[in-house]
This record gives structure tokens, sequence and C-alpha cells, in this order.
């Protein structure tokens, strides 16, 4: 994953999706206008921020990505395996008018110069392109989304709705928090081994907790090795996958993290475009 900038502000890319028929990027807090807790890339209108700084900083993201301000659709996320196909008609939701959707963590279209939204501040975002059938995707997976394998569902959607094939999918595993800062409680590990297995959870996903080694009740949890699972169960070509090494807790000056600052911060967001 390589950190661009222009016009000041920063921002993600991937290896896989270089010079691909796709317009794409990942946010980081640099560029924007929000200040306070919010600064400076803010791109979430449910923070506390003001609209108009809001609107701003998603303007100055369309013009660095060469992208279609007026016709971006968001995602509104509640942790669910809620993917929505996004048609003509979803173009500006959210943006230039009130969202017709209150329980989406997915977006899904086929429709050019139409981009998909998601956003995170430690949970992980994932961007998906078909190059051969024409498709984009986003959607949002924290360790609910990644325990219900929303990455999958996505995949499955792609394949019902657009008769994509799996193998020609290029699936990007976006920044969010690590398995070195990710600390979840024991409940939180069942759910990992009744979804992944008990072998495989415990030898790749779940590790003692590092901040609390005698609490055999607290873990580690790789949620990107948990998305990269989720892809290959769906079919996904290894080769076809790529994961990011940046940490969103661990890089406070570069990304928002909902572990250090809590509910008083910015959202990042995904952004692809056909």
């Amino acid at each position: 994953m390589n950190i661009e900038e222009k016009n000041g502000i920063k921002y993600l890319t991937f290896d896989l999706l270089k010079d691909k028929d796709v317009k794409y990027g990942f946010s980081t807090r640099i560029g924007g206008v929000s200040s306070g807790v919010y600064e400076s890339m803010n791109l979430g209108f449910s923070r506390g921020d003001s609209d108009e700084n809001v609107k701003e900083n998603f303007r100055r993201m369309a013009e660095v990505l060469d992208m279609n301000y007026e016709r971006m659709c968001l995602s509104k996320q509640t942790h669910t395996t809620n993917v929505r196909i996004i048609k003509e008609e979803d173009a500006g939701n959210g943006i230039v008018r009130p969202l017709p959707y209150d329980d989406v963590d997915g977006l899904i279209t086929n429709v050019s110069d139409l981009p998909l939204v998601t956003f995170f501040a430690d949970c992980i975002p994932l961007v998906m392109f078909d190059p051969k059938k024409r498709v984009i995707a986003a959607a949002h997976s924290g360790w609910r989304g990644t325990v219900g394998k929303i990455g999958k569902v996505t995949i499955d959607k792609m394949v019902e709705n657009f008769g994509c094939d799996p193998k020609d999918i290029l699936c990007c595993v976006g920044p969010g928090i690590c398995r070195d800062c990710y600390e979840v409680s024991g409940d939180v590990a069942e759910e990992v081994k009744k979804a992944f297995g008990k072998e495989l959870a415990e030898q790749y996903l779940l590790r003692p907790s590092v901040f609390h080694p005698r609490d055999r009740e607290k873990y580690m949890l790789d949620l990107w090795k948990a998305c990269e699972v989720v892809f290959l169960e769906a079919g996904i070509s290894k080769e076809n996958i790529e994961v990011t090494d940046y940490c969103t807790r661990c890089n406070p000056t570069l990304f928002y993290s909902h572990r250090i600052m809590g509910a008083n911060r910015g959202n990042l967001a995904s952004f692809i475009s056909l």
C-alpha cells in the first residue's frame, strides 16, 4: 500500500489496482478544513463537525481522486452484513440528498461515474473490482461484519446480480486496526471461533492479549487476516488479494482511531468509482 499526496491531501492506494480502469483511494486525516478533534480531513457528517466543513472535505477528495462529488453514494453503517445494489437513481445519496436507507454496510454498482463511499476509523474498509464485468464494491468490516463475512456476502452478490466470476475479482483490505493493537473480549473470540472454526481461529486469527497477558478472557484479533480468509472462502485467488500494512491506531497523526480518540474524532473514508 502506498501513500500518495496531491494538493496537500494524503491518501492511500494499492499496487493491485494500479493502472486498472477504476478510480479509488483511502483517505487519511491530512488535507481537510476541519479543526479541533476533527482535524482535518473529517468525512463524517454524524461526528459533530459542521456540514459545511465535511462537504468541503468531500469536494477536496473528489478533486484529488478525479471523481464526481455530486454523484457520490454513501453507506449508512450499523455493523451489519447488509449490502445494497446501487443504481443510477442512487447517485448523490448522502451528499446532495438524504440517504433513503439506514442500515447498509456494503455497496455494489456497475454504473460508471458513481463513486461508492464507506467509512472507517479502526474497522476495515474493503474494496472490490471486477475488471471483466466492470463491477465495483465497497464494504465496512468491523469484528461483527468480519464474523458475518461481509466480504463473502458482497462477492456472492456480485456473482448473483452481475454474473461475476470470483477468480476475476480484485480485492483490497484497507487500513484499520492491526493485530498488535486490537484487543477483544472472550465473547468476541468465541464468535470468531464459531465463524471460522476453532482450529483456524486459534492458529491464525487469535492470540493471547499483549495488554493483559494474564487475563484468559482477553485476546488479540487479526482483522486483516480474517478479511483475507473471508475473501479466499469466497473463491478469490490469493494473488488477487492485497492487504494493507497501515494500522489506524499505530499512526494517530495519519488516521483517526476510535480506540485512541473514542467518539470525539473524525471519520476516514474509502472511495471507488468506475
